[in-house]
């Protein structure tokens, strides 16, 4: 498949790739400006930034693409089970 195909098909699946990218950049400058964003770790900073790509794509795209959904609850479970389990005193 050529790279054009690639692109009008990617296009067509989640919008205009500018629009997206201005999305997902807000999203991502607003979470690194939270009061806890520098103490997460890289792993918790990679997942919720992948979270809000896929979330961009969602809203600039096709809602109803459930691969996008899956997406983001795979990189939430990969921090999940990341973290130990402790009792609450």
């Amino acid at each position: 498949m050529s790279i054009e195909k690639t692109l009008e098909d990617r296009e067509k699946r989640y919008g205009d790739f500018a629009t997206h990218a201005m999305i997902t950049q807000e999203i991502k400058a607003t979470m690194s400006m939270t009061p806890k964003w520098d103490l997460l770790g890289s792993a918790k900073k990679e997942a919720l930034e992948m979270i809000a790509h896929k979330i961009g794509r969602i809203l600039n795209g096709d809602p109803d693409y459930k691969d996008s959904w899956h997406d983001i609850m795979g990189y939430a479970k990969l921090v999940e089970d990341s973290i130990p389990d402790h009792k609450e005193s």
